[in-house]
């Protein structure tokens, strides 16, 4: 199993420094290119100060900057916000200026209130199509000239400028519904999917669905399957109880935006109340615990077994979820001295 991190520049109150934010940040992914992740993840988002990622090619080319090895990947670019042209020329300069490590990820966004206002008319739940429309676009911009007479954009003959440094650029697709995880088995691209607080048994789903979707569409499909969760490695109980508490805080900001149930103000989503917290929300601390990658150094590596057990051919370590910066650099120092190591030696006896 390989290992990714995903990190956002994150603010839960405007007394946070947005310097010592965007330090942190780099320095988690630095730590992750040490110690041999394969992919740092930078998302999309905008007007919200939990997620501050406007454009993640910006953060992708910075990371790529200060690293060695770790690739860079979208994770993922809305594609209802780009026009195609544009896209494609930031994803490849972006390849470009991190010497051929970008790994390109789309998908269709996650809440209305974000496509009120960068998309005014468009629901969520219908952005898949944009999605659809614009990925075999984007590979067909850099491959060369091409014009488009397509439902959502229209252009003449262009390209995209410049091409990517890589002959094929890594394409991930973010899917959590069978129309999604089809397409991206019919166009052999990898997954990513999160099962957000729900059980094992979400992620168990997905995996059923990518097996469907590989035995009716694509039998020689060979894309990777990776699974995103919250995360928090801890050795005392002081750690134990404020990461439970951070994650409870952060998803009751989520809820506001997922559930449009409450207010934002100047980027800030008001906490709606806990106990209004339903389904994929909920927020029950034992719980949390339970479903997340929360625990010990020898419960992560328990749980992640079972991953491992499905298929999953990466994790994905989310990091952000309103910890405070120095619990969260312990915990991915854990991960790393305490949990990897297991995985590690499997592979080393599976080379042998």
């Amino acid at each position: 199993m390989k290992f990714h991190i995903a990190i956002n520049l994150e603010r839960t109150d405007p007394g946070t420094d947005m310097r010592a934010v965007r330090d942190h940040t780099l320095e988690m992914v630095q730590m992750a290119d040490e110690a041999g992740f394969e992919i740092a993840w930078a998302a999309e988002h905008h007007a919200l100060e939990m997620t501050i990622a406007p454009n993640p090619f910006h953060l992708m080319t910075w990371w790529a900057d200060h690293t060695r090895n770790i690739r860079v990947g979208a994770g993922v670019a809305n594609a209802a916000y780009w026009h195609p042209i544009k896209l494609a020329g930031e994803a490849a300069l972006c390849d470009l200026l991190s010497g051929g490590r970008m790994e390109f990820g789309v998908g269709s966004g996650a809440y209305q209130r974000e496509f009120d206002r960068m998309f005014p008319g468009l629901a969520q739940k219908d952005s898949w199509q944009y999605m659809q429309e614009m990925l075999p676009l984007v590979q067909k911009l850099w491959a060369g000239d091409v014009e488009h007479d397509g439902t959502y954009w229209q252009f003449p003959r262009a390209t995209s400028c410049p091409k990517p440094m890589q002959s094929k650029v890594p394409v991930w697709v973010a899917a959590r519904s069978p129309i999604t995880f089809d397409y991206a088995v019919q166009n052999d691209c990898h997954i990513m999917s999160w099962p957000l607080t729900l059980p094992f048994s979400e992620a168990e789903k997905y995996r059923a669905m990518l097996d469907d979707s590989i035995a009716r569409l694509n039998p020689g499909y060979s894309g990777k399957f990776a699974m995103m969760r919250h995360t928090v490695v801890y050795d005392s109980e002081a750690d134990r109880q404020a990461s439970i508490a951070a994650v409870r805080q952060i998803l009751a900001r989520f809820g506001n935006l997922m559930m449009q149930s409450g207010d934002v103000v100047n980027g800030y989503p008001d906490p709606v109340p806990l106990e209004s917290l339903e389904g994929n929300y909920r927020v029950d601390p034992e719980m949390l615990e339970q479903n997340l990658m929360l625990g010990r150094p020898d419960q992560v590596v328990e749980k992640l077994r079972l991953y491992e057990g499905i298929g999953v051919d990466a994790f994905i370590y989310y990091a952000s979820m309103g910890l405070d910066m120095e619990r969260q650099k312990r915990s991915l120092k854990l991960f790393i001295d305490e949990v990897m190591p297991a995985f590690a030696e499997k592979e080393l006896a599976h080379a042998g």
